[in-house]
């Protein structure tokens, strides 16, 4: 569906027209260069391909150089692909906010990744209650996964069992998110709420 890039600057607050303060997400959104315009006699499918921020060209691969002059632009520091536009672009063409998203009160998904946790215990990666200060005697075990597996059979731990390990990192979609304010001077949106990924993270604005 048709959407748009963006960066995520951090959260803040907003007063409504009833005079709540609602917490808010502040997001960069765009300007966006079309950087590929695919067709389905060509590609198989329709889509327009996006690009967002500036990058050294120095640090940019030469097929991507040859990519992106092709576009007519500077080298840009990430892509995506949107379906499903209501006016047809070229390539080359810049999008901004507002020509995504036009007024508050609108509802967008938006996906990112989600803040690195590092390496965690099932306490804090699964939720276990942990044994509740009660150790049977044993040492040091509040937090301890417990039990992994059963005896001569099967001889294995199944595929799939919650464990201690990397946690966060992923791709994180939040569906049905509701715009409180469109600055398109500034290229921001204000979501209502928190969306995933830290400050500076990159972001999927779907319509």
């Amino acid at each position: 569906m048709a959407g748009i890039i963006g960066r995520k600057i951090g959260m803040t607050s907003v007063f409504t027209a009833e005079g709540k303060n609602v917490p808010c997400t502040v997001i960069e959104a765009g300007p966006c260069v079309v950087t590929q315009v695919k067709t389905l006699e060509n590609d198989g499918y329709s889509a327009l391909q996006l690009a967002f921020d500036d990058k050294k060209e120095k640090h940019t691969t030469r097929p991507m150089q040859g990519h992106f002059k092709k576009a007519g632009t500077t080298p840009k520091r990430y892509l995506a692909e949107f379906k499903n536009w209501d006016k047809e672009y070229t390539l080359g063409d810049v999008l901004k906010v507002s020509d995504v998203l036009t007024e508050a009160d609108e509802w967008v998904d938006i996906a990112g990744i989600s803040k690195g946790k590092g390496f965690q215990g099932v306490v804090k990666r699964h939720g276990f209650n942990g044994v509740g200060e009660v150790t049977h005697g044993q040492h040091n075990r509040q937090r301890a996964p417990g039990s992994v597996g059963a005896s001569s059979y099967p001889s294995r731990v199944f595929p799939g069992l919650r464990m201690a390990g990397r946690m966060g990192g992923n791709r994180v979609t939040v569906q049905n998110l509701r715009i409180l304010r469109v600055l398109p001077e500034q290229n921001l949106l204000l979501v209502k709420g928190s969306i995933p990924g830290a400050k500076g993270a990159y972001l999927i604005i779907n319509k």
